[in-house]
C-alpha cells in the first residue's frame, strides 16, 4: 500500500514555484556559448590574415597576371592553363622530387640529433647540461642570415676553417675543395645550416618529455634487469612519442618551405641544382613576374602541406587511442 507524504505549508504563504525549464536552459546556452565567445576574436583574426589571401591566392592562380596585366589593372581568367603549365614542366617535377629528399634528410637528421641531445642531457651531470643547454639557445637564438654567412666562411674554398682542419689531418684532396661546386654538396652544407638552427627546438621538446616520465620506473626497469634499450623503448619512449611526431610534423613544414637559407647560400646554383620549391615560387612570381604561374605552385605546396597535416593528425589519433587501449 503506497503512502503519500503531505506537506503542510504556513498560513497564509504560498509554495514556492517550480524552476522554469526554458530558463534554465537559455542559462545552459549561455554558458556554452562562453568559450566560443572567447575563441571568437582569436578565429576571426586569424581568417582575415590567413584566410584571405589564401583565397587571393586560389583566385590568382586562375589568371594570367603578369607584370603588363598588374599594371593595366587587368583581370584575364585562363582556367587550369597555369596548372597545365606547372605540371608539364619536366623542371617543376625534378625540382619537387628534390625539395621532398631534401626535407626528408633535414628532418630525419634533425629528429635524430634532437633525440641524442635530448638523451644525453638526461643523463650527464647538472654543470654539464647547463653547458649543452646554453648551446642550443645560442645556436637557436642567432639570425638566420648571420649564421649562413658563418657557415659560409666555414666552407669557403680557399679561407674556409674545414679546409685547412681537414688538410692538417691528412686529407690533401680537400685543399681548395669547392663545396658549392655541385647540387648535392651544396644542398649538403644548406642541410647541415638547417639542422644547426632546428635541433634545440627538437631536443628541448623531446627533452621536455623525458623529463615528464617517472623516476620510478625506470629504478623498476633496472631492478628488473633490463637494459639500456629496453628501458628506452619502455619507459622514455611511451613518454615522447606524441612529442616527436610532433616534433617530425613541424619540422617539416617548416624544412620544406625554407627559403631563406637557400637563397643566400647560392640563390639556387649551381646552374640551378640547388633550387628548391619556394625557391622556384620567388623566381616565377617575383623575379619573373609571372604571379598567376606562381600562385598555381603554392597552391599545390598547400595542398602537399594539408596532406601532411591529416596525416599528422591520422597519427596523433591512433597514438592517442594507443595510449587509452
Amino acid at each position: 500500500m503506497t503512502q503519500t507524504a503531505q506537506i503542510t505549508a504556513p498560513a497564509g504563504s504560498s509554495p514556492p514555484a517550480p524552476p522554469r525549464a526554458g530558463r534554465a536552459r537559455r542559462a545552459g546556452l549561455g554558458e556554452r556559448a562562453v568559450p566560443y565567445l572567447l575563441l571568437a576574436p582569436a578565429v576571426i583574426t586569424m581568417l582575415v590574415l590567413l584566410g584571405w589571401p589564401a583565397i587571393q591566392v586560389v583566385g590568382i592562380s586562375f589568371r594570367k597576371l603578369d607584370l603588363g596585366e598588374l599594371v593595366r589593372g587587368e583581370i584575364v581568367w585562363v582556367g587550369f592553363d597555369n596548372y597545365r603549365a606547372v605540371l608539364a614542366d619536366p623542371e617543376v617535377w625534378a625540382i619537387t622530387l628534390r625539395t621532398v629528399l631534401f626535407t626528408a634528410a633535414c628532418v630525419a637528421a634533425t629528429v635524430l640529433a634532437g633525440l641524442l641531445i635530448a638523451i644525453l642531457m638526461r643523463h650527464v651531470s647538472t654543470t654539464v647540461r647547463v653547458a649543452i643547454q646554453v648551446c642550443l639557445v645560442l645556436a637557436w637564438a642567432t639570425p638566420i642570415l648571420a649564421t649562413t654567412t658563418v657557415f659560409q666562411w666555414i666552407f669557403d674554398q680557399q679561407y674556409g676553417i674545414l679546409n685547412k682542419t681537414l688538410v692538417k689531418l691528412g686529407f690533401d684532396s680537400f685543399a681548395g675543395f669547392s663545396w658549392f661546386s655541385s647540387g648535392a654538396s651544396t644542398l649538403t652544407v644548406i642541410g647541415l645550416l638547417i639542422v644547426w638552427q632546428a635541433v634545440p627546438f627538437v631536443c628541448f621538446t623531446i627533452y621536455a618529455g623525458l623529463l615528464a616520465a617517472p623516476r620510478e620506473l625506470y629504478e623498476a626497469a633496472a631492478i628488473d634487469g633490463a637494459s639500456a634499450w629496453q628501458s628506452f623503448a619502455t619507459v622514455s619512449w611511451p613518454a615522447i612519442r606524441a612529442l616527436v611526431t610532433l616534433a617530425t610534423f613541424l619540422s617539416v613544414i617548416w624544412d620544406f618551405k625554407v627559403f631563406a637559407q637557400v637563397w643566400a647560400i647560392r640563390q639556387g646554383g649551381p646552374d640551378g641544382e640547388s633550387t628548391t620549391l619556394p625557391l622556384l615560387l620567388y623566381l616565377k612570381g617575383i623575379a619573373g613576374r609571372h604571379f598567376g604561374v606562381a600562385s598555381a605552385i603554392a597552391v599545390l605546396m598547400i595542398i602537399v602541406l594539408l596532406v601532411l597535416t591529416a596525416r599528422y593528425l591520422q597519427l596523433l589519433l591512433r597514438s592517442r587511442e594507443a595510449d587509452v587501449s
